[in-house]
């Protein structure tokens, strides 16, 4: 096989234009993926909205995610990465401002369904962003920083989001729109323009068909892992407000509050995931799997029986943290045992899992939460099941090929 030395740049100046251009956008990312939680509450109270009508509103948008995915990242590597990520912000911002507009349950499904294929272009062509614009020592660090984004979004969605939506959640849709076009600017003039195809040692060894890659039964299994995993994530993430503000007569904006706590322990857990999987739990994936999906289990089990909202809120927090350190230690898992010939395709496959979670988790909960004449318990026991049986299906993923 012919080596080629990799031509990325190595950190400058104009990276950390680069990371910052991508972390203002993926922010604006996990604020819109966020902010539809609160928005929901008033929007449901205008049009007499069920549960189960509400959350197919969420789904929609998971669903069209989840088919996006890996034709975005296709389209990356095609037409390159800044192309698609000012495609993804643009019609995300005008998906925003559509929303406040209309008036329809037909419509609110439907423009959340553009909106989700306008997001599933934005994490493929980020991680190509990364890839032509870091040497391949740096990427780890660039990848970490955009990690935070997703407790840096949800905090933004949870104060600032929450308390526009308190006063119209109309005005919450227009201020998104805004917020992503600015966004979208920090792309077209921070971003370098794309370099076209720069290739290194990954590029030039031989691709694996898609097919092949399938056959890997370490990519199904994680894909299953993932799925179950987000159908937690996405189903507190879209409900757990709702659950504040029926449980204990909450606004909008002091469940908000609450959810921004959450979001600040999220970040943590994020971080101190991959400093333990380094440090202490070292080829120990599984391990860290099991411990944290249980412990997250007990905070949603908290939930079932707590009456106090001090304790309530002790719990939404600390599963919140041990929610995301179950995922984030999932989703770093491909990096370690998959081999570079198939890293591409894996990751595609296995995210679309966790994105299919999403779709599943807002119209599955709803509808859980409607039959159950507006009780969260079943709901919750579900979540809480949902979780270990990912942490059960980890056990059969094999690592003997781990990569160190």
């Amino acid at each position: 096989m012919e080596e080629v030395k990799s031509t990325k740049p190595k950190m400058s100046g104009k990276n950390t234009k680069v990371i910052t251009a991508l972390m203002i956008g993926y922010t604006m990312v996990y604020m819109d993926k966020t902010m539809i939680s609160t928005a929901i509450i008033p929007l449901a109270k205008q049009f007499s909205l069920n549960t189960t009508q509400t959350g197919l509103i969420m789904s929609a948008f998971f669903l069209a995610y989840s088919c996006m995915q890996i034709p975005g990242g296709w389209l990356a590597d095609k037409v390159g990465a800044k192309k698609i990520l000012l495609i993804s912000l643009g019609s995300i911002a005008v998906t925003a401002y559509l929303f406040g507009i209309v008036s329809s349950l037909f419509m609110f499904v439907g423009i959340r369904f553009l909106a989700g294929l306008g997001h599933g272009g934005y994490p493929p062509s980020t991680s190509k962003a990364i890839a032509e614009n870091f040497e391949p020592s740096k990427r780890v660090l660039a990848q970490t920083g955009i990690l935070t984004t997703t407790g840096i979004g949800g905090i933004l969605a949870y104060t600032l989001g929450a308390n526009v939506i308190e006063l119209n959640w109309r005005y919450g849709y227009y201020m998104l729109g805004t917020l992503f076009l600015i966004a979208l600017f920090c792309v077209l003039f921070m971003l370098p323009n794309d370099q076209g195809v720069v290739e290194d040692e990954v590029t030039v060894q031989k691709k694996m068909p898609l097919s092949q890659t399938l056959k890997n039964p370490s990519v199904i299994l994680i894909f299953i892992v993932l799925l179950l995993e987000n159908i937690v994530t996405y189903g507190a993430m879209s409900w757990m407000p709702s659950y504040l503000t029926k449980t204990f007569d909450l606004t909008v904006a002091q469940a908000g509050a609450i959810m921004a706590v959450s979001a600040v322990l999220q970040i943590a857990g994020s971080l101190g995931t991959g400093i333990i999987l380094t440090k202490v739990f070292v080829g120990k994936q599984k391990q860290f799997i099991i411990t944290s999906a249980i412990l997250a289990a007990f905070g949603i089990g908290g939930l079932i029986i707590s009456t106090n909202l001090v304790v309530a809120v002790i719990c939404v927090a600390l599963s919140g943290m041990f929610i995301v350190s179950t995922f984030a230690a999932t989703a770093s898992w491909p990096q370690k045992i998959f081999p570079e010939e198939i890293i591409g395709s894996a990751s595609g496959i296995v995210g679309t899992g966790g994105t299919l979670g999403g779709f599943i988790a807002p119209l599955l909960i709803g509808a859980l939460v409607n039959n159950a004449g507006g009780n969260f318990s079943v709901a919750f026991i579900f979540m809480g099941g949902s979780l270990l049986a990912g942490a059960i299906v980890s056990l059969f993923v094999k690592e003997e090929k781990e990569r160190v």
